[in-house]
């Protein structure tokens, strides 16, 4: 019988994300392609440094050894070809990383294949290929350079999310851009008992969600984190919002405009997703990090 997807949490993933390519990359920028399919494969037998994903994906994937049938998949979608992902192969052997999947697209964009794929979430170095995904309804973000790994296995995956423009849409974030702090304090306020539009990680945490509500509160594998530049007093929204859509957050943090990046590395996140500039410069120095574009 044919292996099914649909009933999986499913992750895509470039081979950049998962591991540190940056020399690799710089290579095909100066000399070209085929040098960079040289290096490769000279180098196929060294592996490759760890990259920003890693962590969270190796956390993620050790959730299947609670579960009789595998419950989390994660698929390499690369823009490499089939012979520099040798090299990759390599690397996950080495890393004791279980992933059985992939596809390698010779410099094709990959968000194509998102769908074929029944993607859940996809992680990328390339802006482009997320952009794409994000304009497909895919939750995707852009992976930042991070290097400060820890190769330990964790019980728990920890998750941390931004609210408005990531779990949330954007509507009340284009009224404080227009009507400054007061006129978005008002427009809440008004509008506490009217859920929040779905942003484009709704369905990942729902996803999610499903997964924690076979387990108690206190056992779930997976925990997740609201960290928001709200303040407190437009708290009452976000929960009914939460509430309406059947999902929950395990933790959240109305920031009031603090910066986020030590309640993040408190709260130990394998990944922390935002759209903001600004949040990312902070938190992407000491936790692994990926930016949320806006669908255009």
């Amino acid at each position: 019988m044919a292996y099914e997807l649909n009933d999986k949490l499913v992750v895509a993933i470039s081979s950049r994300a998962l591991f540190d390519l940056e020399i690799e990359n710089k290579i095909f920028d100066e000399k070209g392609l085929q040098a960079y399919y040289d290096y490769q494969l000279s180098h196929e037998e060294k592996p490759l440094e760890l990259g920003t994903a890693y962590r969270f994906v190796k956390n993620f994937l050790s959730i299947n050894k609670k579960f009789d049938d595998k419950l989390i998949e994660v698929i390499i979608l690369s823009r490499n070809n089939a012979a520099t992902g040798l090299r990759i192969g390599r690397s996950l052997e080495h890393y004791g990383i279980n992933i059985e999947r992939s596809g390698w697209t010779a410099g094709t964009p990959v968000a194509r294949y998102l769908e074929a794929f029944k993607v859940d979430l996809f992680l990328s170095a390339n802006s482009d290929d997320v952009q794409d995904a994000i304009n497909a309804g895919v939750a995707a973000a852009t992976i930042l350079p991070f290097s400060n790994q820890d190769e330990n296995d964790s019980e728990v995956v920890r998750i941390a999310f931004d609210g408005d423009a990531v779990l949330f849409g954007d509507e009340s974030e284009r009224v404080y851009q227009e009507k400054g702090l007061e006129g978005f304090l008002e427009y809440e306020k008004a509008n506490a008992k009217n859920p929040l539009s779905k942003g484009p990680f709704f369905k990942f945490l729902k996803v999610i969600s499903n997964i924690q509500d076979r387990f108690g509160m206190e056992q779930s594998p997976i925990r997740t984190a609201l960290v928001t530049a709200r303040n407190f007093s437009t708290h009452e929204r976000v929960l009914r919002t939460l509430g309406a859509w059947g999902v929950r957050v395990d933790e959240a943090f109305f920031q009031g405009g603090v910066r986020k990046h030590e309640v993040i590395q408190a709260f130990g996140a394998d990944i922390f997703f935002d759209d903001q500039d600004a949040h990312l410069e902070d938190t992407s120095a000491l936790i692994p990090s990926a930016k949320v574009p806006s669908k255009s």
